[in-house]
C-alpha cells in the first residue's frame, strides 16, 4: 500500500493515492510513478522520434511537465492516458519543430536506426513502422503495445474513439498485408 513513507505505485488504487500525495504539494511520491511509467515512455517517444537520445529527453520533458501540471490531472481519465496525451502533444512538437528545420527524415536517422533499436525489437518491426504515417504508429503502438482502448488513444490523440477504430483496423490490413508480401518475396527469392 502505498504511505508518504512508503511509496509505491503497484496498483491503480495505489497509482491515485501517490497522485493525490503530489497534488497536495509532496514531490517524493512522483518517483515511483516515474519508475512505473519510465519504460513504456521512452518506448513510446522512441518509436515516435526514431532516436534514443532525443526520446530521453522527450521522457525527462514530459515528466516534468507531468508533474507540473499534475493539479490539472482528475480521475475521468486514466493517469496513463493523462501523461501519454502529454507525450503525445511532446513528441508532436518536435516533430513539427524538426519538419520545420528540415530535418524530419535525415539520411543520419535512417542509417542509424537500426542501432539505436532497443535489442528485444526486431528490425523488421522497425521497417513496418516506417511504413506507417505519424499518426498510424501513434495509433499503433498505443493499442498494441500499450494495449490501451480506443476511446483512451482517442482521449490521448484528441480524435473520435470511432475514427481510432476504424483507423486501426486500416493499420492492421496494412501491415499484414505488407508481411505477406515480404514473404512472398522471401520465398521467391529462395526459388531463384
Amino acid at each position: 500500500m502505498a504511505t508518504r513513507g512508503n511509496p509505491d505505485a503497484g496498483s491503480d488504487l495505489e497509482l491515485e493515492q501517490l497522485i493525490r500525495f503530489v497534488q497536495e504539494g509532496e514531490v517524493q511520491p512522483f518517483e515511483p510513478i516515474i519508475r512505473k511509467f519510465q519504460k513504456p515512455i521512452y518506448l513510446y517517444c522512441f518509436y515516435l522520434l526514431k532516436n534514443s537520445q532525443e526520446a530521453e529527453d522527450a521522457a525527462q520533458d514530459i515528466f516534468i511537465k507531468a508533474i507540473r501540471h499534475i493539479k490539472s490531472y482528475t480521475p475521468t481519465v486514466s493517469f496513463s492516458a493523462w501523461i501519454y496525451k502529454i507525450a503525445h502533444n511532446h513528441c508532436t512538437d518536435i516533430l513539427k519543430r524538426k519538419s520545420r528545420e528540415s530535418y524530419f527524415f535525415s539520411r543520419y536517422r535512417t542509417e542509424h536506426l537500426s542501432s539505436e533499436a532497443p535489442h528485444h525489437y526486431s528490425e523488421y518491426i522497425v521497417q513496418l513502422l516506417e511504413l506507417l504515417t505519424m499518426q498510424e504508429r501513434q495509433i499503433l503502438l498505443l493499442r498494441a503495445l500499450e494495449e490501451y482502448n480506443y476511446e483512451e488513444i482517442g482521449s490521448i490523440m484528441g480524435i473520435k474513439a470511432a475514427t481510432v477504430r476504424k483507423k486501426y483496423e486500416r493499420i492492421r490490413k496494412k501491415v499484414l498485408k505488407r508481411r505477406e508480401y515480404d514473404r512472398y518475396e522471401v520465398y521467391a527469392d529462395a526459388k531463384r
